[in-house]
């Protein structure tokens, strides 16, 4: 039933607050509401769309929201219902003690507009608090010669509800001498308990008395607290303690230090000995004074125990009692005024604002809304507001201590960024206090400035042949705004390069302005490039601009000379140049003429004779090409000279170009004619051609060389199978005719005169072959012969006709068969050999040195003591007939020596001119009609 009744009555509270909310929101002050305390949290307190004229929608689109001074939020708007909730539980003693009517007031503020409307809110108490004494047992002392009707206070009753909530009553257990009234204060109305005396107390009939005392408020249900009492009946004290004043009054500053006395109290007792011994003591105090105010029980002075706070009570009633020892006692009231100073600085609570703004924003825009609030009173609460004049804003007072900070120009993000307000709240105090607080404010870019280059222009030096890929270049352009309106992208303007379009050479990387070249460029193509390089930001709308870059390509030694003249045949045949035998020294030849695409120093150029077939004969101008005769020809120069001329230039790493030039050394052009079998193309000069001459070369020497070997092996196994048999026969041969061995002798002799070195020459003396020379000493040689003047025997063979001891003894090694490192098989280069000979190199100059040999010995068998048949027929007459003379022959006998000795044999086209050998000495025996081969 108690339940149903307490339903009742907070649907009642609500339709209550409902009615008052609705009568509130049509007058034109604040809106006001009303709501039992305790509610649970997001309970409906009232329609605050509908006050506002907005509908529910709007109050999150229009940032509807509370702002109130204090820390904690009570309230909270409820954006879906468009009603106003409790943000939690709220206890109406804790929030205003007790007052009679508790009233909460704050502010809506509508965010676009920036309007504000006062909200107050009533909290109605609820029967949840049950009086509670102070003291739950007291001691109460009593004369017994008190009268009856006489009132003794008890301890004091607090119970933090107000109105029927609040104390109503008391009621003793049942006694026959006492009962209890309950008397109201003169301040505040509260209620507090009085013992009174119905008959007179006999101590002897009985000295103790226990009494319940019961509290009860008039809430629904009733709530109730108690206490015992023990009251004590003393022996007679006739006169009991008296104050000086009935009142004490005084007012201090709240700045007090803590000790410091405040005022002092003071009761007689006309009583003597221990009856007058009075002391004090505070009654019917709450816990919170008696930490704030200290009294002493002796001397009954006040003091402050704490600090006081004019903004937290500004006024302090309290009551002192006066008793003497027997228990007789006095009361009086003390009234405390605590005066106001000027100890709080003034606040500032910015309540709305923006933390950016942009810089095309027109003056007057709101930026923020902020309160300033100062907990003194009077003078020391009164606040002003201001900001430094050299920023670009104003403050502009609004209602309620509200302050609006306004722009009063136009802005600049590139000048100022970022704004630092410093708002100073100053109050009218003495001294005055003041504080500070920091706005920043941060300006937001827009895109007013294109990106601009460091130079109006750039000239680029890239060397010619650079790689593809590589970067060449970068520029930079400088946007003084800020993120995407400062983010610059490059790209070139398009053009065309002979024909093609520039980003086929020229790219460049849009982040970060580092141009690639996409070709590797050739200075004999182009010089130069000129481009344009676009910088734009990502601003909306974007700008632009641009810069002219000029890239001049640096020349490189990457081209050879290339020779003009004389340029090489394309049908196949050999191009001869002429130079007659009666030139002089300096006779213009020819002339190489040969250019190189390079400039400058890689283009300049220089000509040397890189080789010859001989040496000292031509020369060539360092500048100029030009192929002359360094000395005056002879006619045992040969009919064919190779000359190769290297041109090269004067670059960094230089480059040169070869070419070989064949001259021919002839009066007319029949004499070349005539020799024409000489001037055959010339070897090939490419390495692998060379190479591969060269192992073909050296492979028939060594094949040459073998078979000599076991010829030669044969010949002594024969001989010395011979001489066993001479030596069995008893030398059989004596007397036989020295003519029979004719022709054995003129074989040794050609033989021995074969002995020597033969040169194998390709071209320029590559490849040599060594013939070693035997020793003949075992030969069977009569005297006859030994007498006999042998053309074809030198003088060194001689010595084989003073061995006339025995036929059969052995002769002592030659000391010539001990090769030289110059005589041993090896290639032309450890030779010193004429370069203008040449080695057979085919079938028809093998077969021809065959006959040759042949022929030789056939003369020497039939007597002819000379190695030719005839002059100019080097003795072929018998295989290939007059007609075949030397002229047809190459001449080998320039790269034939004689170990031991510095005699060549001489050109036999000498000997036909009728000229006298070049290079022959004493070694070697003269003939009346030929020389030795």
């Amino acid at each position: 039933m108690a339940a149903l009744q307490r339903r009742q009555h907070h649907s009642g509270l609500v339709l209550l607050v409902l009615l008052l909310g609705t009568l509130w929101g049509a007058q034109t002050g604040p809106i006001c509401y009303s709501i039992p305390e305790e509610l649970d949290k997001g309970s409906f307190v009232g329609n605050i769309s509908k006050d506002l004229g907005l509908e529910p929608r709007e109050l999150a689109e229009r940032g509807v929201r509370i702002v109130s001074r204090g820390s904690a939020q009570l309230f909270a708007v409820n954006p879906g219902g468009g009603s106003l909730v409790t943000a939690g539980r709220i206890d109406r003693e804790e929030l205003c003690a007790q007052s009679e009517r508790c009233l909460v007031s704050f502010n809506i503020l509508v965010e676009d507009k920036l309007n504000l409307y006062p909200i107050e809110v009533e909290i109605v108490d609820i029967n949840d608090n049950t009086p509670r004494f102070l003291r739950e047992e007291l001691e109460v002392k009593i004369l017994e010669n008190a009268p009856p009707s006489s009132r003794f206070p008890l301890m004091e009753v607090y119970d933090p509800d107000v109105g029927m909530n609040s104390l109503q009553g008391f009621k003793l257990s049942g006694n026959s001498y006492f009962s209890v009234d309950d008397v109201p204060t003169e301040t505040d109305g509260h209620k507090y308990p009085e013992l009174v005396l119905e008959h007179s107390l006999d101590r002897e009939g009985e000295a103790i008395h226990h009494l319940v005392l019961t509290a009860m408020d008039g809430g629904d249900p009733v709530r109730s607290g108690m206490a015992r009492i023990l009251v004590t009946v003393l022996d007679v004290n006739d006169n009991a303690p008296v104050f000086t004043q009935p009142v004490y009054r005084v007012s201090v500053p709240e700045n007090l230090p803590v000790g410091m006395p405040v005022l002092s109290v003071s009761a007689t007792d006309k009583d003597e000995g221990v009856h007058a011994e009075v002391t004090y003591s505070f009654v019917r105090i709450t816990e919170k004074i008696s930490k704030i105010f200290y009294l002493n029980v002796l001397t009954g002075e006040i003091s402050t125990s704490a600090n006081l706070d004019y903004e937290d009570s500004s006024y302090y009633e309290l009551d002192v009692e006066a008793r003497d020892r027997p228990g007789l006692q006095d009361r009086a009231k003390v009234l405390i005024t605590i005066l106001d100073v000027n100890d709080n600085v003034p606040e500032v609570i910015v309540t709305s604002g923006s933390r950016s703004i942009a810089e095309s924003t027109p003056p007057g825009t709101v930026i923020a809304l902020f309160q300033v609030y100062d907990r003194d009173s009077g003078l020391n609460g009164l606040v002003t507001c201001s900001i430094s004049r050299s920023l670009p804003f104003q403050l502009e007072k609004s209602v309620d201590n509200y302050y609006r900070l306004v722009t009063n120009t136009f802005l600049d993000r590139e000048q100022v960024s970022l704004y630092n307000i410093t708002v100073t709240a100053t109050d009218k105090g003495v001294p005055p206090l003041s504080t500070e607080t920091l706005i920043s404010l941060n300006v937001a870019d827009t895109n007013d400035n294109p990106p601009a280059f460091p130079h109006s222009s750039y000239s680029i030096y890239v060397p010619e042949n650079n790689p593809r890929g590589a970067s060449i270049f970068s520029v930079t352009a400088q946007d003084p705004d800020s993120d995407e309106n400062a983010r610059v992208t490059y790209s070139l303007a398009e053009d065309t390069i002979q024909g093609a379009p520039l980003s086929s050479y020229v790219s460049i990387n849009s982040d970060t302005g580092v141009l690639y070249a996409l070709h590797s460029f050739d200075y004999e193509q182009f010089r130069d490039l000129q481009l344009r390089v676009i910088a734009r930001d990502s601003g909306d709308p974007p700008l632009s601009n641009n810069v002219s870059l000029s890239i001049f390509v640096l020349d490189q030694n990457d081209n050879a000379p290339e020779i003009l003249y004389p340029s090489l045949p394309t049908d196949g045949s050999t191009g001869v140049e002429l130079a007659p035998r009666s030139a002089e020294p300096g006779y213009l030849v020819t002339k190489v003429v040969a250019v190189d695409r390079d400039s400058g120093q890689n283009a300049w150029l220089s000509y040397r004779l890189l080789k010859a077939s001989e040496p000292g004969l031509f020369s060539v101008g360092l500048h100029t090409g030009e192929v002359r005769t360094a000395r005056a020809l002879l006619d045992r120069d040969a009919l064919k000279q190779n000359l190769v001329v290297a041109v090269q230039d004067h670059g960094q790493t230089p480059l040169s170009a070869t070419i070989t030039l064949t001259l021919a050394v002839a009066d007319s052009i029949p004499d070349v004619l005539a020799n024409l079998g000489s001037l055959e193309p010339s070897a090939n000069h490419d390495d692998s051609s060379l190479t591969l001459n060269l192992v073909v070369a050296l492979a028939a020497v060594s094949c040459v060389f073998l078979a000599f070997v076991i010829v030669l092996l044969a010949l002594r196994l024969r001989r010395w199978h011979m001489s066993q048999q001479l030596q069995a026969s008893g030398g059989g041969l004596v007397g036989v005719p020295a003519s029979h061995f004719v022709g054995v002798e003129g074989v040794r002799a050609f033989l021995q005169t074969y002995s020597h070195e033969v040169s194998l020459t390709a071209d320029s003396g590559k490849s040599h072959l060594i013939f070693p020379q035997p020793n003949y000493a075992d030969t069977l040689i009569s005297q006859e012969s030994c007498e006999k003047s042998e053309p074809l025997l030198i003088q060194e063979d001689s010595g084989f006709c003073k061995e006339e001891d025995s036929l059969a003894q052995q002769a002592p090694p030659n000391t010539d068969w001990r090769f030289s490192q110059a005589q041993r098989p090896g290639t032309s280069g450890s030779q010193n050999g004429d370069e203008t000979g040449t080695w057979p190199n085919n079938q028809f100059d093998t077969e021809m040195l065959q006959a040759m040999i042949l022929a030789s010995a056939s003369e020497a068998a039939d007597g002819s003591s000379t190695l030719g048949g005839g002059a100019g027929t080097m003795g072929l007459s018998a295989r290939y007939g007059p007609q075949f003379t030397l002229q047809h022959v190459p001449d080998y006998r320039q790269n034939v020596y004689i170990p031991g000795s510095n005699a060549t044999l001489t050109n036999a086209a000498g000997k036909r001119d009728g000229k006298a050998p070049a290079g022959g000495n004493g070694n070697k025996k003269k003939s009346g009609k030929k020389e030795k081969k």
